[in-house]
Parts: structure tokens; sequence; C-alpha cells
């Protein structure tokens, strides 16, 4: 029996962090590099690497490792000097927003990374504002500094204007591209080169008025004089580091290098672990507050996935483990259903592999090995007080479309595959009011793809989808409705739960059936 002491300072050894980027910013590389510093990899996959069988750790879909991109939440977890991370390596694509919103919900703090070229895309953009909304602390780790870059202020200057957070740049870079030599580290008090003539000893000890101790061989660079303005400028007009500020997400501490040369990364990983936090209390729908070493166990679904393992068809759902401590075999209540529940086969994620998982705590990311039993948003826990966690975000989708199946001899294998894919949460299911055809809904075009692809390859099941383009997808009160107010620029049409909703042709449409029916009320899901 675990005491409380020992509960504490095991939760107070986690750290669970979500990897956040617009698409092609280094996110899966430096997730990999973090991998190999925890031992779980010994070597990093090179994500676009065509011609070889070497792809991302992380990115375990076959549709992932053949376009280079990650399409779904992945879930890591290793050990590092006294702490056990857990890492949720989040889709960057837009399309997949609904999946990474989520899977913010489950982290105590958030890794932006940022595309020296690029700087702010819409992406980060609006990831970010869900890590502000939550007052999760954000770490930025500015990368591809290997390349020709931007400004570093000029990249300072568009973080704190466009994001509206301070900025405290942990270290400075010393050139970029081929001159990129290394960085000004300003909180360990030394300089880090990409080229040291010692591999041994790869850093020049700075004083503590932040000069090089003995020989400096890039003193007569001019990459190292424009450091060096950098630096003095900084000092004098920068933000003051916060610990506070962090810890709220008012200020973000700043890092540069290069995850595909692993440069950087690792000064980023030790510094992070020292003011990130540990993890912090969850609420539930009615307010109340569940502290991380309270001795019941709880914890919430914020993700499902099939088929992880296409030899076994298996259905994995992802839990973060919100207070107390699991035990293997315990007997929980699923509150949905306030039905007991036996987790007996429960995993942990290490890269592309998995462990059975005899303890956790609060802070892990465990995974339920699942019959149908649960979905995204379940609450569980261990005691007489019901518990129910804040509702997760869905979106109302965007896109439609008709789907059927090519072969009609294949009913079985594609009423299988359409419905474990739905329940992931990143396609939503429709039928035709009376015809009871499925469509589809989506926030993304790639959504469909991805859809179709994981049908063939997963379910041996061809897929026919018809385009119904963009419609506003607006709920309406059973009582409310009457069948005869559908036409064909406000299709009728019923969600998964059965509930009924209309298809909005356009804005135009919307405004003209309120117009007709003005005390029937429409609503949205977000």
């Amino acid at each position: 029996m675990t005491t409380a002491k020992q509960l504490a300072e095991a939760v107070n050894k986690r750290r669970t962090f979500a990897i956040i980027s617009h698409p092609d910013a280094g996110k899966t590389t430096i997730t990999e590099q973090m991998l190999l510093f925890g031992g779980i990899v010994r070597e990093a996959g090179t994500v676009k690497g065509r011609g070889s069988n070497n792809f991302a750790k992380s990115d375990w879909m076959e549709i992932e490792q053949k376009r280079g991109i990650s399409v779904t939440s992945s879930v890591m977890q290793f050990d590092f000097e006294g702490k056990r991370i857990n890492i949720l390596d989040t889709p960057g694509h837009e399309d997949f927003s609904e999946d990474t919103y989520r899977t913010l919900m489950a982290v105590d703090s958030a890794v932006m990374v940022i595309d020296g070229a690029k700087g702010i895309e819409p992406q980060t953009r609006k990831l970010f504002q869900i890590c502000k909304m939550r007052g999760i602390p954000i770490f930025t780790f500015i990368n591809k500094f290997d390349r020709d870059a931007r400004d570093p202020l000029d990249l300072m200057n568009e973080i704190e204007e466009t994001l509206g957070i301070e900025t405290y740049p942990m270290d400075w870079p010393i050139g970029m591209g081929r001159q990129f030599m290394g960085v000004y580290d300003r909180y360990n008090k030394r300089v880090a080169l990409t080229h040291p003539t010692d591999e041994e000893n790869p850093y020049l000890p700075l004083d503590d008025d932040g000069n090089v101790i003995g020989e400096n061989p890039l003193a007569d660079e001019g990459e190292w004089k424009d450091a060096m303005d950098g630096i003095e400028l900084i000092e004098m007009a920068g933000n003051e580091f916060d610990e506070d500020k962090i810890i709220k997400g008012d200020q973000t501490p700043v890092f540069f290098g290069s995850a595909l040369t692993n440069f950087g990364v690792r000064t980023f990983l030790e510094t992070y672990l020292k003011y990130a936090p540990a993890p912090s209390a969850h609420k539930t729908e009615d307010g109340e507050e569940i502290q991380p070493l309270d001795s019941e166990f709880s914890g919430f679904v914020f993700k499902i996935q099939a088929n992880m393992n296409p030899k076994h068809r298996d259905r994995i759902a992802f839990v973060r483990v919100c207070s107390g401590e699991f035990d293997k075999g315990m007997d929980v209540t699923l509150e949905r259903t306030q039905k007991p529940v036996r987790l007996s086969n429960v995993t942990e994620f290490m890269a592309n592999t998995r462990e059975n998982v005899e303890k956790a705590v609060a802070g892990d990311i465990i995974g339920l090995y699942d019959t149908g039993n649960f979905q995204i948003g379940d609450s569980i826990y261990t005691g007489k007080k019901d518990i129910k966690f804040e509702k997760l975000p869905q979106f109302t989708p965007e896109l439609f479309m008709r789907v059927s199946a090519k072969n009609v001899m294949k009913q079985k294998s594609f009423h299988k595959g359409i419905n474990q894919l739905v329940q992931e949460g990143a396609i939503q299911l429709f039928q035709s009011y009376n015809s009871n055809d499925y469509i589809l809904g989506a926030v993304g075009q790639l959504q469909f793809e991805v859809f179709k692809f994981r049908m063939q390859n997963e379910y041996n099941s061809e897929v026919v989808m018809e385009p119904m383009g963009n419609k506003t997808a607006r709920w309406i009160d059973p009582e409310q409705l009457d069948p005869k107010m559908s036409s064909s620029r406000n299709i009728l049409v019923k969600d998964i739960n059965g509930d009924p909703l209309f298809l909005f042709e356009n804005q135009f449409a919307e405004n003209w059936f309120k117009q007709k029916y003005p005390d029937v009320k429409l609503t949205a899901k977000l």
C-alpha cells in the first residue's frame, strides 16, 4: 500500500506536456530527440526520410509514415534526470485541431515549437490561444537555426505582439544557417558551441558579468559581435525573468536551436524540467477541483484510438490520471453509466512500443484496452463521491460527405470501420432523417482522406465519398421540429445520438429559416 508521502513524491516527479506547432516546424523531430535522451530510442527517425524504413517513432500510423505528418496525438513516456516525463505529440495540421484541443486538456504545460524562418503561423496562434485560455505554462523552442532564419529580436517582438505574452530568452543564437556557431546560454552562464574543438567539453564558461572565461574562439567573428549586441539590448530593455508569470502562462522562456542536428534540445529539456509544473488540479462540471494528491483514483478519457496495432485490431482509450494511484486490476466507476469497470489490461507508452503498467499516479497517461465501454470525455473514479470532469471541446463540422460501401457484400466491415473511427472523434457521423444514409462531417478535408485511407487499409473496406460541400450545422430541439421545415437548402439529419439538426447551405439559408420560424432555437456545438 502506497503511503501519502510516497504518493506525493511520485506525483511531484511527473511532468506532462504537449508539443504544439504549425505543420513542419519540427515538432516531431524535437520529440524524437527527447526520446533519445530518455534512452527510449537509439536513433531518431527521420520523418521525411523517403526510401528508408526509418520513420518517426511517434508517427505510428501508416498514413503518417507515408506522408511525413502527424495526424493523431501520440503519447510517449520516459525518465530523465529523476523525472517521469509524459510527452503528448499533437497533430500540427489544422484539420486535426479538435484532437489537439482535447489533448491540451490533459497536460500541465505546453512546448511551442516555432520555425525560425517563418515565425508565428496561423495554427500556432490558435493552439497558443487555447493554452492561454487554460492558463497553462508555455515554453518556446525556436527551431531550424541551422538554416537561414529571421532576426531573433524580430521573432521575440512577434511572439509578444501576436500572442500577447512576455518573452524571456534563456539563450541567444550566435549566427544562423551555415554560420550557426552556437548559443549564448544566459541561464547556465555558458556558451554552447555547435562545432567545439573538444567534443567532451562543448561549452565556454561565462563569468558573473557574462564574459567568456579564458580564450574565446568566436571573439573575432561577426556573428559573435552581432549576438553580443542582441544580448546587450535584451539585458537593458528585455523582461525580467519571473517564475510566477511562467507558471500562470504570462511569460514564456524562449530557447533557440536545431532539432534536426540535435543542438540546443538537451539544454532546453534540462531547463524546462526545472520550471515546468508538477500535476495540477482538474475541475469537475460543478466547479470542484480534484487535487492530484487526493487518495481516491480519478481520471478522464481524452482520446480513443483504434488499430494502434493493426495485427490485433485493438482499441485504446487514453486516460489522464487526475488523482490518486492506479493499481492493475482495480475496479472503477464509469460515471456516464454508473457501472463498475475492472482495469486489468492497461498499458503505458514508450515511443512506438507499449508495456503493461502495474501502477500509475496523477499526471501519468495510461491506455485502457477497450471493447467499447469508453467514450471520449468519460470520467472514471474510485470511492463513493461521483466525479464528472469538465466537458471536452467538440467542434461543429463544416465539411460534409455522403459515404457508402463500394462493395455491398462487405457491409459488416464497412459498419465496423465507421463506428470505430467515429468514436475516435476526428470525424462525426450523421444520418439522413428519413433514408438513414450515412453522412460524415469534419472540420477539414484531410480528415476525410485519412478516413478513406484507414477504412481501406485497416478494415479492408473501400468507400465511395460524395462531397456535399460546406454546410452550417445547427441543432434543433426535437419538440420544435417539424420535418416539413426541411428543404434542399437546409437538409434535415440526425447525429450519432439521434438528435435532429439542419445542414444549411449557407448563411443566407440559415437567416431565411430564422425569419420564417422566429420561435425555433438553433444551436451550434462550439
